[in-house]
């Protein structure tokens, strides 16, 4: 059965502490666009406040929820228990993306274990948390973090990350621009 919570009770927080992973939806606006679910693993997710959670987004060969929030705020977060007794819960909010080298992102970063690729944090603001069962989720036994992408990111390094935003993640599959698409623009119109 369903519950519903205005904030994300500290019942929520410890449960969600003790996933490994979690999933991001976000959609834009356009019926014909992609809806966009991307799992998350690494420890990247923090707790800001009972209603405001923050991740540490990765490079990778996309970037679809920055340019959804960019175009319409929207954001679904997901965790379920692959472990123990089965829940779901799925925090809806409204979200955005904090680049690097901008005052929010010196505020947030010390929050965080800063892993080599991170891209940008994207922050979320939860107007509602909603719990169910979980009963169809299968179980599985958690063995470790991968460190594939870190370790990618620690051998072709920065110049290379910032090559690779341009080129691969400064618009989503349908064409929206994001944040780090528009710091782009604006550099190369100076």
């Amino acid at each position: 059965m369903a519950k519903f919570y205005e904030t994300i009770t500290a019942d929520l927080q410890e449960f969600i502490s003790r996933q490994h992973m979690f999933f991001v939806a976000s959609a834009p606006l356009s019926a014909e666009g992609h809806v966009n679910l991307s799992p998350k693993g690494l420890d990247v997710f923090r707790i800001l406040s009972p209603n405001q959670v923050a991740y540490l987004d990765m490079t990778g060969s996309g970037n679809e929820t920055s340019a959804h929030l960019t175009e319409n705020g929207r954001i679904t977060l997901m965790f379920c228990s692959f472990e123990g007794a089965p829940r779901i819960l799925r925090l809806y909010g409204t979200g955005r993306t904090v680049l690097p080298d901008t005052p929010e992102w010196n505020t947030l970063v010390p929050k965080f274990t800063l892993y080599t690729g991170v891209r940008q944090i994207i922050v979320a603001d939860i107007a509602l948390a909603q719990t169910s069962c979980g009963y169809a989720v299968p179980l599985y036994e958690y063995v470790d973090q991968r460190e594939t992408l870190i370790k990618y990111w620690e051998h072709h390094g920065e110049e290379k990350k910032r090559t690779y935003h341009q080129e691969k993640n400064a618009r989503s599959l349908d064409h929206l621009p994001t944040p780090i698409g528009q710091t782009q623009a604006a550099k190369e119109s100076l």
